[in-house]
């Protein structure tokens, strides 16, 4: 059998960092782990080849090549879904699709000829077994978990590495929280299910005998969702396996706020070689907080949670939303100076949408506020439900911060902010290679003398040397960043 594994093309967006990649000649921030998760669940004998439509383009000869199309997808890639499905079925072949856009939308590509729905270790088996006795079905599905000791470690092996600023692993799945906007319970579940740690250690073993070195993202939804497991276990192991090898890889993750809590936890982190996190903020309005059930986020000093985990030596990205219920006209300018206070300089701010069947989704219908399908993309500024607030209104103050923590002169202050509160703890080395040199080089043309902001540029990376001179590479990453960012949001013809 041969089996042609695509991956369809992402937009541009907040998380494609397309456009700081090209500094560094990366041409997709992370590669697509549940197909190649997937991929290892096929029999061995199978010939199985992966296009990332991210890094390279649909050959018709590899669809001629193949006896079945293996697809899987998120909401944000339904144009290109319907670009692969087209040009399969124009040469008649079979397409098996799976992942969050399809199980969620099944019912809406008919021309899919077997879905792989819900948790792939759980329905793929039956997939093949009845593939190979000749009476294969089109919809396999369960509502049941899978176990996830029984997951493979992904084939890696088909992936072009050098083509990605970051790998990319899963330890656990689930979520003990419940916001009514997030889709992770509906999906995943309550009850957080682990990989135990030597299937982690495997993973990162094939890995580093791939050659790989640097960025690996870890993809779950909340790492830290099983706290005494990562802690008893999980960081231990990883601990010692990062010191045997002298540190080749650093982490990045999802996390809830509480992180902050615990400073065993954050210096465990550490120790195992974690740098930075990204964590659903949303806003630091109670009454919203309230509204959506983000219970761990309530009666806290938010900004000050953010500042001790920057303090530990991790470095904090956020997710912030507009468009609750309860918001006011005032919201707007709490969200920017919540953002700038923080430090947080990674701040992905979108307008609230309600993924089907969560509760949110469910709250909107039966109110009968739902519009339109929700895009899968947090900065395209669309909503999917008719909001309380005028939506003219929320739009405007939705541009309002955008234009307010990303033009040049804001965002600056707040890099400025992170580095001063920031204590890099990272136990690997910060080498400096021939592509952050390309990197910086070309950041000096393009933002140092093309963009319009250039004067900020060069005032921040002066500022850095005489103040924060060991951040130097962090300093250079975030011009870069916000290249991307000013670009994503249409904001580089601003002068500050």
């Amino acid at each position: 059998m041969n089996v042609l594994l695509v991956y369809p093309k992402c937009p541009d967006s907040f998380w494609s960092f397309k456009h700081a990649l090209k500094f560094i000649s990366k041409k997709a921030s992370v590669p697509p782990l549940g197909l190649i998760t997937v991929s290892a669940m096929l029999p061995e004998s199978w010939q199985k080849k992966l296009v990332d439509l991210n890094i390279s383009s649909l050959r018709i000869s590899d669809i001629q090549w193949a006896d079945y199309v293996f697809i899987s997808a998120m909401y944000i890639q339904k144009e290109s879904v319907n670009k692969v499905i087209l040009e399969s079925k124009i040469w008649n072949k079979k397409i098996v699709a799976g992942g969050p856009l399809f199980t969620q939308e099944f019912a809406n590509y008919p021309n899919v000829d077997h879905f792989i729905l819900n948790e792939a270790e759980i329905t793929m088996p039956l997939f093949l077994a009845d593939l190979k006795e000749g009476h294969a079905r089109r919809i396999y599905k369960t509502d049941k978990y899978a176990s996830l000791p029984q997951s493979p470690v992904p084939d890696f092996h088909l992936l072009s590495l050098r083509e990605y600023a970051a790998m990319n692993i899963q330890v656990s799945r689930g979520c003990p929280f419940s916001c009514d906007f997030c889709e992770i319970t509906t999906l995943l579940g309550h009850k957080v299910r682990m990989k135990n740690p030597q299937q982690i250690i495997n993973e990162l073993e094939k890995l580093y005998n791939l050659n790989w070195r640097g960025a690996i993202a870890i993809v779950d939804d909340n790492f830290i969702g099983n706290i005494k497991e990562i802690k008893k276990n999980l960081l231990p192991e990883m601990k010692k396996w990062m010191r045997s090898h002298k540190y080749p890889f650093s982490f990045s993750m999802q996390s809830s706020i509480n992180l902050a809590d615990d400073k065993v936890l954050m210096s465990q982190l550490i120790d195992a070689g974690f740098n930075a996190a990204f964590i659903g903020i949303e806003t630091p309005d109670e009454t919203s907080l309230k509204c959506c059930n983000k219970v761990q986020n309530k009666n806290r000093d938010l900004i000050k949670s953010v500042k001790k985990i920057q303090q530990a030596g991790i470095q904090v990205s956020g997710g912030f939303i507009v468009g609750f219920d309860s918001d006011t006209s005032s919201v707007f300018q709490r969200q920017i100076d919540f953002i700038q206070q923080s430090g947080i300089v990674s701040a992905m701010v979108g307008l609230l949408n309600a993924p089907k069947n969560t509760k949110l989704y469910h709250q909107l219908k039966a109110e009968n506020r739902l519009t339109v399908e929700a895009s899968g993309n947090n900065t395209d500024s669309s909503m999917n439900f008719v909001p309380k607030m005028d939506f003219n209104e929320l739009l405007e103050g939705y541009k309002k911060i955008i234009t307010n923590i990303y033009s040049t002169k804001p965002y600056y202050k707040r890099v400025r902010k992170l580095l001063l509160n920031y204590n890099r703890m990272y136990k690997g080395k910060s080498e400096i290679n021939i592509s952050l040199i390309r990197g910086f080089l070309k950041s000096i043309f393009i933002i140092g003398v093309l963009e319009k902001g250039r004067y900020e540029y060069w005032k921040f990376l002066i500022w850095t040397i005489f103040n924060r001179p060991k951040f130097m590479v962090d300093a250079i990453t975030y011009t870069v960043y916000g290249y991307h960012f000013r670009t994503v949001y249409g904001l580089r013809n601003l002068s500050s």
